[in-house]
């Protein structure tokens, strides 16, 4: 017997040209999607308005089947991660940030990550694969089924006259574990599920990116589905940058620079938001600050500064809050908006750059670190 198809890992389009195969017509692939989405459905019995003929053959031939929780820890500020199975003993975490106007979902993209940047715990562990689009937009799918939350009529606008699907989950950044946009055709898969009215109908706004500057894949992006972006920049000049992102030996700051100022032409917001990981004694003086100013002064942007959170054997530490104050000041005083991430779930890792999982390494990373220490000694 053929394995089921997971129908979590078509949009809108893949689900009616799967149904078209079939026979079916388009409204019967739509109404199906928002059982699923819409209503957090997995039984295709339950699914009353499908034709009882079509629920049958779906139950032969198909499954909705999202990742499954193996470890749900709440910290005392109320953040909640979840450490998703995602087989072949791999897990990848999903964290939800609740806050007084905004409810946000941060997701995984990759069972581990292979940029390997130097101040993150994720990328310690090495790379093992890729997430399907069925676990990227089931994380959203458990998270929203584990939150209680619910549905409201298609068309219904928030305060912000954005779509309001009346869900605990207002916002969702794709900044877990992983390079999204490594994993390009299954994020976009499922960041057209997250805008799609018949699934989360969420705005382009509410809905963020961040890459740490694959610069051709932000270039599709831009193209294909652009959302709101973020860039893990965390250097003002590429000597730094090379070091601390080791990306950006291939696509250097000039041309990741470029990159932003093309994608804001299709972008829904007018900035591009720079994450900057304040590294103490590495990157936060006040001649990097000004350096910065001068980096993106071509760049409509606002800067997230982010204070590092410690994992083991990392070889960082945090920058003192005066120096975090001062660093912003001249950003500010340039005329770049500036905020100073709030650390949230730190007591129960969740906190950014501590997501780690469980993954199973191909790169074999720790054995070439022990090589290279030997190599060196």
């Amino acid at each position: 017997m053929e394995t089921p198809v997971n129908l979590l890992d078509f949009d809108v389009d893949g689900l009616v040209a799967w149904f078209a195969e079939r026979g079916e017509k388009p409204f019967r692939a739509r109404q199906v999607m928002r059982w699923m989405h819409r209503f957090g459905e997995t039984e295709f019995d339950n699914m009353t308005d499908v034709a009882k003929s079509l629920r049958a053959k779906l139950a032969q031939e198909a499954c909705i089947r999202p990742p499954q929780a193996i470890r749900d820890s709440v910290s005392e500020d109320g953040t909640r991660k979840w450490l998703l199975d995602v087989g072949n003993a791999n897990a990848v975490e999903a964290v939800f940030i609740p806050e007084t106007n905004r409810g946000t979902l941060c997701i995984s993209s990759q069972a581990g990550c292979a940029l390997d940047c130097a101040f993150c715990s994720t990328g310690k562990q090495g790379f093992n694969r890729n997430l399907s689009a069925a676990e990227i937009i089931g994380q959203l799918w458990l998270a929203n089924k584990l939150l209680g939350g619910t549905a409201t009529p298609a068309g219904a606008k928030d305060a912000d006259g954005d779509a309001d699907n009346g869900r605990v989950i207002s916002n969702v950044v794709m900044m877990g574990m992983g390079e999204p946009l490594a994993n390009f055709d299954n994020v976009v898969t499922a960041l057209r599920l997250m805008l799609d009215d018949h699934a989360y109908g969420l705005s382009r706004r509410r809905v963020t990116v961040s890459t740490s500057g694959i610069v051709p894949a932000m270039d599709r992006l831009r193209e294909e589905c652009p959302v709101a972006l973020a860039v893990s920049l965390h250097a003002p000049d590429d000597a730094l940058r090379d070091r601390l992102v080791p990306i950006n030996q291939k696509y250097p700051l000039r041309e990741l620079m470029a990159a932003c100022r093309r994608y804001l032409e299709r972008a829904p917001r007018d900035f591009v938001t720079f994450e900057y990981v304040m590294l103490d004694g590495v990157n936060d003086s006040d001649a990097h600050a000004r350096a910065l100013v001068a980096l993106v002064r071509d760049v409509p942007c606002k800067f997230n500064l982010i204070p590092f959170n410690p994992f083991p054997n990392s070889g960082f530490d945090r920058s003192q809050p005066e120096r975090i104050r001062r660093f912003a000041g001249i950003l500010i005083d340039a005329g770049i908006v500036t905020t100073t991430r709030k650390t949230r779930g730190d007591d129960v890792n969740a906190a950014c750059g501590q997501l780690a999982g469980q993954v199973q390494d191909r790169t074999r990373r720790t054995v070439r670190l022990v090589k290279s220490m030997e190599d060196r000694a």
